[in-house]
């Protein structure tokens, strides 16, 4: 069975919604999570803080530059991410609708790299 990741986009500074409509995406979060544990097809996922906390590291002649703040300079960005197991790219779509629907944000659909590639 192949891995992909579902990253879930949101656009910084964008206006949270009403505290009724986040709880319900959690709850609808929450109740897909479960889903894709009970079909077999979890591996995990996590939520991100905001972009503001991010830190980055570049290697620069040896040297560790870190800064703060995001990597690119982009409204867009990860909130969230799942891995899970599906059988192909049209399964692991069928998953992102789900997932879509559930976060009402756009989720992207990667696979990962085979390991012996």
């Amino acid at each position: 069975m192949n891995q992909y990741m579902l990253t879930v986009h949101g656009v910084e500074g964008q206006p949270m919604p009403p505290a009724d409509v986040i709880q319900k995406m959690y709850a609808d979060v929450e109740a897909f999570n479960q889903t894709v544990r009970d079909k077999g097809a979890w591996v995990f996922a996590g939520g991100l803080h905001p972009i503001s906390s991010a830190t980055v590291v570049r290697m620069k002649d040896g040297e560790a530059m870190i800064t703060d703040g995001p990597f690119s300079e982009a409204k867009e960005h990860v909130g969230g991410f799942w891995v899970i197991k599906a059988e192909d790219l049209d399964a692991a779509i069928a998953w992102a609708k789900k997932a879509s629907a559930a976060c009402q944000s756009p989720v992207e659909v990667r696979p990962f790299q085979d390991p012996a590639a």
